[in-house]
Formats: structure tokens, sequence, C-alpha cells
């Protein structure tokens, strides 16, 4: 079939400066909403921006906050994000929530202006090698000196974040780039020498891993975020139910299979099921789908699945193989793959189907045995994995929920049920405190008529809580759920776990008994968001229904909860996954499959 060809640039308007070219290039890429903070060097954009039509812009209160809020927006909106930021100190604030969209692959553009081109080089004011320092956390990042290479520029980066393995783009704008004139001429020519994403898959590998999958006995789907990015939930569902395997989600695929699918294991890892983490242990045949064998999954990597062949579906080469050796290598778009393999798959098996009785006899014993669940604490505070559940319950599947990191971002997952892709928004790869506020704000945007919940933790929400202005000022009605043990939970479970008790520097004197630095209700009336604190059980499902009848403005409940909950199950960092705790110093009985 003939390439079809490219429409013929057409001038649409002469002598546009720089800084209107790029307005205008982002609303012919259909960009509709943007996030930054404005500064000298990006000074000349923000002028047209100011009277641009059908392109909003929200004023964030640190560069941090655009970029991460750019990132909720994309994932929740499945789109790509946009954030802007001036150069320097304005720049080198996005460089974490860059960092962040790349560990996770979120299709992001990063525009930062920079000193004029003849200054460049020569530490000139506010001056930052921007480019050379975000080229290891992005895709590409562009150095643009001149307005004509403006909507090239631009045309190119949102090509690159938004195909293949989506990630962060830099377009870093000088100023006099911005000020000079040029032509606007859409769509522009771009040349990408050696950016050509493999979405098709090789058809024999897919008739070998349909082989492999019809004649395994113990077979598990493992699926990982590129399910979310690549829209394949549907395929998934279909390659699941046509296989009758076992599926385990990672943390960046929770809501890519239904949690109330029968087929679904829950979440594999660190703080897993049972079920999962034993799973994929036994398998002999591990299917992984957009996943990565992330260090918190495998536990220690060489005794990870010691007796399963891999098959490695993934649309990024570099990854296959790079952890644990893939059987059958795949590189491909995972609905491309996936559409393919069912039908392999049941041409395989048309006489003989594989009988997993036994297989599932096993897993279903697991699931009885070690259900997840919590204890009641014993200090007579709340138990902070009860909030967390009641909130996904009172509030449901249709709504978007989005996590800072640590002890409430594990129990998020765990704790609520996910029945839809791109409802669960976390900083997976990075871990990156502080990315649950801004990111509901950018969900909210791009999701309006979705209830959005940022369920953070007093220290994660004490990092980027100034984006609660941008939201009341702009009109942007989130719910803040603050579990608040009054400390850096996970940290401190580590040092209770693996540090004898020695709690040093991990108390925030935000809870219960404490000084209470800062009163987080105050903090959040004095942002002008509706605001209460819980300090008892009887309390949570009144202030959960209360925060979803509001709808004018932000709310924030500060959820008083005890410092002494810790996140089972647990793999302790480094070992094999047989070692598996279900609750402290308790360990599935499990002596292996013959």
């Amino acid at each position: 079939m003939a390439p079809t060809p490219k429409p013929t640039p057409t001038v649409q308007e002469r002598d546009l400066t720089g800084a209107e070219i790029l307005i205008a290039s982002l609303k012919k890429l259909g960009v509709t909403d943007v996030f930054g903070l404005p500064g000298g060097a990006i000074l000349p954009t923000y002028d047209p921006l100011m009277d641009a039509k059908g392109l909003r812009h929200y004023l964030v209160r640190h560069e941090q906050g655009a970029g991460h809020a750019a990132e909720g927006y994309a994932t929740a909106g499945q789109t790509v994000g946009v954030c802007l930021a001036t150069s320097g100190p304005g720049a080198t604030n996005l460089v974490t929530a860059i960092g962040d969209a790349y560990m996770d692959s979120v299709p992001m553009i990063a525009i930062t202006g920079q000193v004029f081109s003849a200054l460049i080089g020569t530490d000139a004011f506010q001056e930052a090698d921007i480019v050379g320092i975000t080229m290891p956390i992005t895709k590409h990042a562009f150095l643009v000196r001149s307005a004509d290479e403006v909507a090239p520029a631009l045309a190119a980066a949102y090509e690159i974040a938004s195909t293949g393995r989506p990630g962060p783009v830099l377009v870093d704008i000088s100023k006099d780039a911005q000020q000079g004139l040029a032509d606007f001429s859409w769509p522009p020519q771009i040349t990408l020498p050696g950016y050509h994403p493999a979405t098709q898959p090789h058809g024999r590998q897919v008739q070998a891993a349909a082989q492999l999958l019809a004649n395994a006995q113990r077979p598990v789907l493992y699926v990982g975020g590129g399910v979310i990015r690549s829209g394949a939930s549907a395929e998934l569902t279909a390659l699941a139910e046509a296989t009758h395997a076992p599926v385990v989600t990672t943390l960046m695929a929770r809501g890519a299979f239904p949690d109330s699918h029968p087929q679904n294991l829950g979440m594999p890892g660190m703080h897993g099921t049972v079920p999962a983490v034993l799973a994929l242990q036994q398998a002999d045949l591990i299917v992984s789908l957009g996943a990565r064998f992330d260090d918190r999954v495998t536990g220690n990597a060489k005794t990870f699945a010691p007796l399963a062949k891999v098959v490695h579906v993934d649309i990024d080469p570099a990854e296959i193989s790079k952890i644990r050796h893939a059987d059958v290598p795949i590189v491909g778009d995972l609905r491309q793959v996936l559409d393919q393999l069912v039908p392999e798959y049941e041409a395989e098996t048309s006489e003989q189907a594989p009988d997993l009785t036994h297989w599932w006899e096993h897993l279903n014993k697991l699931r009885e045995d070690y259900p997840l669940g919590f204890t009641q604490p014993t200090d007579g505070l709340i138990a902070p994995q009860h909030v967390i559940q009641r909130i996904g319950e009172l509030t449901g599947p249709e709504a978007v929920y989005a996590v800072g990191v640590g002890q409430h971002q594990m129990w998020a997952a765990q704790f609520i049920k996910y029945e839809r892709p791109n409802s669960f928004l976390n900083s997976g790869g990075a871990g990156t405190m502080g990315y649950g506020v801004p990111a509901a704000m950018g969900a909210k945007v791009a999701q309006p008529d979705r209830v959005v919940w940022a369920i953070d933790g007093d220290g994660c929400f004490q990092m980027t809580n100034q984006e609660l202005a941008t939201c009341v000022l702009e009109g942007i009605p989130i719910k803040v759920a603050i579990i608040n043990n009054s400390s850096l939970g996970m940290v401190k479970q580590w040092q209770s776990l693996f540090y004898d008790k020695r709690f040093s520097n991990t108390e925030l004197h935000t809870g219960h008994g404490s000084e209470r630095v800062p009163d987080f209700v105050k903090l959040a009336e004095a942002y002008g968001c509706a605001a209460r604190r819980v300090e008892s059980e009887d309390e949570v499902d009144a202030a959960i229904e209360w925060a979803l009848s509001v709808d004018d403005r932000p709310v924030v409940i500060d959820f008083v909860v005890s410092a002494d909950a810790m996140v089972w199950p647990m793999v302790p960092q480094g070992v094999s996954n047989d070692f598996i705790q279900y609750a402290k110093d308790e360990s599935p009985a499990f002596e292996g499959e013959e």
C-alpha cells in the first residue's frame, strides 16, 4: 500500500512572532489546556496567550505543580499534557515532573523559555542548560533559536510524545526566537530520522506465543501500564477470557483489567496480594504485557519465577530481556499484538484447550487462605485502610483517584476497586512525593464531569498543597483526603522493620497528640477550601458523603489515623518473592508445585 501523502503546508499567516506561532501551533495540535507559571524568558509567549481563544492557561503556584498537573491531565484525558515555565529555576523546577513522566511513559510536552540565543553558554541571568539536564529523562529535547523553528519543533514534539512508547518531550525556546518574526505554515515539514516506532508485531512471534500459551499448565498474564497507554483493556479482557489464565495488574496497570473479574488476582510485587505474588513465582509461563519486570515486582530477579518461560510484549525494544530473558520477544503496539494473539491462540486450541483446573484450584485456595485485609489499630485511632476503602466504596469506579507516594499509595492500590483504565493515577516509577494534588487538579480539568480524589499523606501534601490556590481560583473542585498518621509512614515502617524501631526524622507533628504544625483544616480554609477533620471511625462515612456533596470548591478532609498501621503483604527488598509476608512474622505455608 502506498503511503498516504502528507498535506502540503500552506502559509496561514505572515510575519507572526515566534510566540504567536507557538500559540497557533498548540491550537492546531488540538491543545486546549496548559499549566504554567510565567517568568522573564517565557514572557513573550504569555502576551499572546492572554488573548488566545480556545486555549486556557492554569496559573500554578510552583512549576513542579504544572508538570504533575500536565501528567494527570494526560493520563486521565488520554491525551498529551502541556506545561510552561521560564528559564533557569523555572525550568529546573519542572525536572522532577519530567523525570516522573519519563519513568511512567506519560505523553507530555514541557515548553520552557530560554535566554537570548547569543547569551546561551555565557552563564547569563536565569540560564540553565535544561536541554542537557533533561536529556536522560526525555524522549527528545529541542533547543529552538529562531522563530521559523517553533512550529516544526512543536509538531515534532507532539508526534514523539504521543507515539511509540509515550513520554515527555522538552521544547526550550530562546527569548529572541519568541520575539522574532516568521511566516506560519501548518502542517510544518518535520523529519525525525531514526524515529520509527514499531507497532506491527512479527506474525511468527505471535504464533510462537500462542503455542506456549496453548501448552502451559500454569500461565499468568502479567499486565503492566503499557496496556493502559495503548488503550488495550478490551483486547486484554478478550485474551484473558479466551485463555482462562489468571491476570495480575501492576501498580501502573490498576484498572486495566476489572478488579471484579474472577480471573483478576490483584496486584503483584512488594505489597501485592499473596495469590498474585505466588502465581507469578510458581508459573510455568509468564505473558508480560506492557510491563518491565521492575524490581518492586520481581524482588530478587535471580530467583523470580524460576520455572517460567517468558513471552514479553512491549512497544519499546529496549525493555525486552532487559531484566528477564524473553523466550518469545514481541515488539509492537499491544492492541495490535493482542488482536492477533487471540485468534492465533484459538486456532492452536481449536481441538483441545489446556486444562487449568488444578492451577485454579491452587490459586483459589491461596485466595481463600490469604485474603486482602487489615487489622484494627490497638491505639483506638482510625485504620487508614478503612478510610481509603470507604472512599472507594462511597465514590465508585467512575471516579478518578490520584495518590501521593508511600503507605497511602499502596493502600489505595489495594483497597479501592478499579473497574476501568485511567482511573488510578500515581507516581509508580519515580515515586514522587507531592504528585497527588497537582495530578488530581490536572485530571479534573481533563475530566470535569468525574469526581476526582487526591488521596495524600501528610508528608506528600505538604510538598504541593499550594496548588489548592490554583484549584480555588480556577474553579477546579477536587476532593483531598489527607491520610494523616503524623509521620513519613512508609519510611517509618521500614525503620520499624529493618532499623530496630529507630525513628530518625520521620515524625511530622501533624496528627493525633501532636502540635499539629500545620493545622490542615486551617490551612485548607485559608486557601478557600471547604475543610473538616475526622478523628473517629463513626465520622468517616458522613465526611466522605459531605465531600461528595460539595461541588463549588475544593474539599480537604484531615483523616487523623493510626501511626502504627503498616502495609501488608510485603516482600522485603532484595529477597525472593517466596518470602512474602502476609502480616508481620507471618508467611504463607506453601510447599510448591510438584
